[in-house]
């Protein structure tokens, strides 16, 4: 999904269990053979495309249990078979990333968050236990609590509410963090114990829709202090003018748009009355936008926050370009700020070519350029001062992707070169030989 060409392998291996997986990666270790471990081929930062070892695929890694408050699942099993197993138990499994059709596995290797994020966090606040194959064979089953057995290290984190760029090493993290995120550079993810929560009784949706970008922004701003929603994701007049050829509904006078989403007891909660009165004095559009408490009618708002990045890809596939596109985050209180950059600069770079849309509860919207085919340098560049400044206002250059081959350069600008090396440090000890992920991550 990631665009990234060029990929080849002289080897696909599919392990039906860790012993199969274990002895495919001491053959590797002990030949100095590069092993890509292979999820749903979902990611867009490129972590999944070889260039040359074998590739490990955990496709058959598909058992799922639910049981009250977890679930055991294969790291193959996909995200949406986890969401309609445990919606089918009458509870939830909170991580949502847009593409359902990735895999478990996949989700955990880059700690993959989402809309419901604002509320509920990224992937790795719900793995409970993981069973990991190390690059050397052996197996580990650990758990929450179960301490790290030499010194990680430690880099400074930005104050961002999401961040997946590198190895977070820090003081008191335990096993499962320290494979949550490191996509599949550190060990074989085969199975994980998530934790799941009662699903919510009633949920109330709306598309708000606003004649301004700067009255959207204010709303979002006075709703994180006042609602308990469970996601605030954004969308800019481009992206609203694309996604009018599918939802010509519309209001013509609509200049960007707030999806909110909230948990309630019961359909005639209270919550509806207070999101009435939230609503007054932002400049929002009330009477056209859109409001639903059924699940038929929450499905039309899915879709249409998941339609916009399918017209975005498809576009970009049909002009022959690579997809260019940013994870960038910021803390809260510059979220305005980030936001005015990106449209200075698109407006003077690529006017009419970009749209802007994603978290805006978590202050990571993800731009999208449509870019020249011929001249892929221009928006390459324009993404890299995007990173720099993201990171010169304290946040990250990766939120919720990981980076992958593609963006692993842009690592160095967030971290110095001690902090680099603490990485590669334990890059090594894991992974003395250098096989898992190579070309991810840690050069």
């Amino acid at each position: 999904a990631s665009g990234l060409k060029g990929g080849h392998a002289e080897r696909v291996i599919v392990p039906a269990d860790d012993a199969e997986v274990a002895v495919a990666l001491r053959e590797a270790s002990a030949a100095g053979i590069a092993v890509t471990v292979s999820g749903a081929g979902t990611g867009v930062a490129g972590g999944r495309v070889p260039f040359g070892g074998w590739v490990l695929s955990l496709e058959k890694f598909t058992r799922l249990d639910i049981h009250p408050g977890y679930a055991v699942a294969g790291a193959g099993v996909l995200l949406r078979d986890v969401h309609a197993a445990a919606l089918g138990s009458g509870q939830l499994y909170p991580p949502d990333p847009t593409e359902t059709g990735a895999s478990i596995g996949g989700n955990i290797a880059c700690n993959a968050s989402g809309s419901r994020s604002f509320r509920y966090g990224a992937t790795g606040a719900w793995v409970e236990r993981l069973r990991v194959v190390l690059a050397d064979g052996r197996r580990l089953d650990i758990g929450r609590g179960d301490p790290i057995d030499f010194d990680p290290g430690t880099i400074p984190l930005p104050a961002v509410t999401k961040n997946t760029a590198g190895y977070l090493l820090r003081p008191g993290m335990d096993w499962v963090d320290l494979f949550i995120g490191s996509e599949g550079t550190l060990g074989v993810i085969t199975e994980a114990t998530l934790r799941l929560r009662p699903a919510p009784k009633a949920v109330l949706a709306g598309l708000v829709f606003f004649p301004s970008d700067d009255a959207a922004v204010t709303a979002v701003e006075r709703w994180r202090a006042t609602a308990s929603a469970r996601m605030l994701e954004y969308f800019d007049q481009p992206s609203l003018d694309l996604l009018r050829s599918r939802f010509p509904e519309i209001p013509g006078a609509a200049r960007a748009a707030i999806l909110f989403d909230q948990e309630m007891e019961s359909v005639d909660d209270p919550e509806i009355d207070l999101w009435l009165e939230r609503l007054e004095g932002t400049g929002a559009l009330v009477e056209d936008s859109w409001f639903a408490t059924t699940a038929n009618d929450r499905e039309r708002f899915r879709r249409f926050r998941h339609t916009l990045p399918e017209l975005v890809n498809d576009a970009v596939r049909r002009s022959g370009a690579m997809k260019m596109n940013t994870d960038f985050a910021v803390p809260l209180a510059r979220n305005r700020e980030m936001l005015a950059y990106y449209r200075r600069r698109l407006e003077e770079e690529f006017p009419g070519r970009y749209v802007i849309f994603g978290h805006i509860g978590d202050a990571h919207v993800h731009v999208n350029l449509f870019s020249d085919p011929a001249n892929p340098r221009h928006a390459a560049a324009l993404l890299a001062e995007f990173a720099r400044h993201a990171v010169k206002l304290g946040g990250t250059v990766a939120a919720e992707h990981g980076v992958g081959k593609r963006k692993a350069h842009l690592l160095a600008l967030q971290y110095a070169p001690e902090h680099l090396e603490a990485m590669r440090a334990v890059k090594r000890r894991m992974d003395p030989a250098g096989i898992l992920g190579r070309g991810t991550m840690v050069a």
